[in-house]
């Protein structure tokens, strides 16, 4: 199964799949998009490289509600909202930025 095939309309993916579920990182070793980690370990490059933070005003997170593209700074200040279209996100995925962004 291509990733695709893998990812509904908003974004979600098998491993995370809760309504507010609805954003994709664009992983900065790849430049493509995944929704999770895992997506990315499974269907990616390979690598697993983060975001340093001189990039942090680069567009690398998808809303999957409205498809805007947000500066990491945008998704960090945003309060679990998208700012273009006010849908909710996962304050859980938090506990993972380390795996995506340099802190």
């Amino acid at each position: 199964m291509n990733i695709k095939g893998a990812i509904d309309d908003e974004t979600r993916c098998e491993h995370y799949h809760t309504e507010n579920d609805r954003i994709a990182i664009k992983f900065y070793c790849c430049g493509e998009y995944f929704p999770c980690y895992q997506c990315h370990e499974q269907y990616g490059c390979g690598e697993i490289r983060v975001w340093p933070r001189e990039d942090f005003d680069r567009k690398a997170i998808l809303c999957g509600h409205c498809k805007a593209e947000l500066t990491i700074n945008e998704y960090l200040g945003s309060s679990y909202r998208c700012p273009s279209c006010q849908a909710a996100f996962n304050p859980g995925c938090a506990l993972h930025y380390q795996l995506y962004f340099k802190r």
